[in-house]
């Protein structure tokens, strides 16, 4: 089969690979419908996550048929439409059992790994480093999903599948996020980030009853995203100060909730702390850019809520920790249960609440993926977000 491969630090080529097989009772073969490229693949593509080898397969949203399924799979059969949840989970262990899907402890066979670089190790997660199990990714024309009891949700073929192929990652991510911030009637929620997850967590935020959503971001054609078709009031980082503009539209005391859907490769505009974490990062002695948590820290309203969806994959500096514990901030974050949120937002989808198919920009062929990763990390051609088909 075809698959994308990672070779090197900005190096992804589309190569010949075996098909996978079947290896345990409890897996499945999915033949690949659609996939996407997500903003933290860009992390691996960067080279900011370790344990990355010559050869790995990427990819973690991803859709499909089933085309072939273990001998203790009951619930699926070839044929079947899925969307498969990015974090690989056993649906038995401690965390599992209390749906925290990505905190799962039996899925990730290189656990160790992971402890000794983040201190602890999440679930298995496709094709995302051998820290995370070493797992091929759904960037291919075929995939493997273990305990596929647990994960794919058959979807009615009455939706496509940009419908709900963002079911995998990037919907529920955002729905967790803001979920995270206790949304009550007449909140105020600022989103740091309008990719496709911030997009998504905007969205979200409306659903679950926000009346203002303030989006921050420097792109046009992510912002007019925001505003046009979501209605949150934008504000461009290259601009204005955020903090200064945050004040003003909240009468001087902050946003109820504010929502990093950045992460680790944050940016700021002429700013000595971007530069010096740029300078620490490049040393090696910072593993991650903090622009957007530290701005949400310092504009949340006291008592207020701090969201985290935003990856994060090591140590950061000067963390404003004096003001999230005088300011009595709640700082909510974590690998997002994918799993928990599938069914109910498929149901939603399904009664027309929410189309997450709009923050699509580019339809690619697989073939097109290097030249799609390069795209979508320069920001080019108004790039917001791709699917890819293989």
């Amino acid at each position: 089969m075809k698959a994308l491969c990672w070779h090197a630090r900005l190096d992804v080529r589309v190569e010949r690979v075996p098909d996978p097989v079947l290896i345990n009772p409890r897996d499945a073969i999915v033949r690949v419908s659609a996939t996407a490229i997500c903003g933290s693949d860009l992390h691996l593509y960067g080279g900011f996550v370790p344990g990355m080898l010559k050869g790995d397969i990427l990819g973690h949203e991803f859709m499909g048929e089933v085309v072939e399924v273990g001998s203790s799979i009951k619930n699926l059969r070839p044929g079947d439409r899925v969307v498969v949840p990015f974090p690989i989970a056993c649906g038995d262990c401690f965390f599992c059992r209390r749906e925290l899907y990505s905190l799962c402890e039996n899925s990730n066979p290189n656990a160790w790994m992971a402890e000794k670089v983040w201190g602890y190790s999440p679930s298995g997660v496709y094709g995302y480093s051998h820290l995370l199990g070493g797992y091929a990714g759904g960037q291919a024309e075929y995939a493997r999903v273990p305990y596929a009891d647990v994960g794919p949700l058959k979807v009615p073929d009455g939706l496509t599948d940009e419908q709900v192929l963002f079911l995998s990652d990037i919907l529920p991510t955002g729905y967790m996020a803001a979920e995270n911030c206790a949304i009550q009637p007449g909140d105020t929620v600022a989103v740091w980030g309008c990719g496709p997850v911030g997009l998504c967590a905007i969205a979200c935020a409306q659903l679950l009853g926000a009346e203002r959503v303030i989006a921050i971001d420097r792109f046009p054609e992510r912002l007019r995203l925001a505003a046009l078709k979501l209605g949150a009031e934008p504000i461009d980082y290259s601009e204005d100060s955020v903090l200064d503009a945050l004040r003003e539209l909240t009468g001087g005391r902050g946003p109820d909730a504010c929502i990093d859907a950045v992460g680790m490769e944050g940016h700021a505009h002429h700013s000595i702390a971007h530069a010096y974490d740029r300078v620490k990062q490049a040393v090696m002695l910072e593993s991650d850019r903090p622009t957007a948590l530290r701005e949400a820290i310092l504009a949340c309203r006291s008592g207020g809520t701090v969201s985290m969806p935003g990856v994060y994959g090591g140590m950061i500096d000067k963390f404003p920790v004096g003001a999230m514990m005088n300011r009595s901030l709640t700082l909510r974050t974590g690998q997002t249960h994918v799993q928990r949120y599938m069914r109910p937002l498929l149901e939603r989808i399904e009664k027309g609440e929410l189309d997450p198919s709009f923050v699509i920009s580019h339809r690619m062929s697989l073939e097109d993926a290097p030249a799609a990763y390069r795209l979508f990390r320069d920001k080019q051609d108004g790039c917001v977000k791709v699917v890819l088909r293989p």
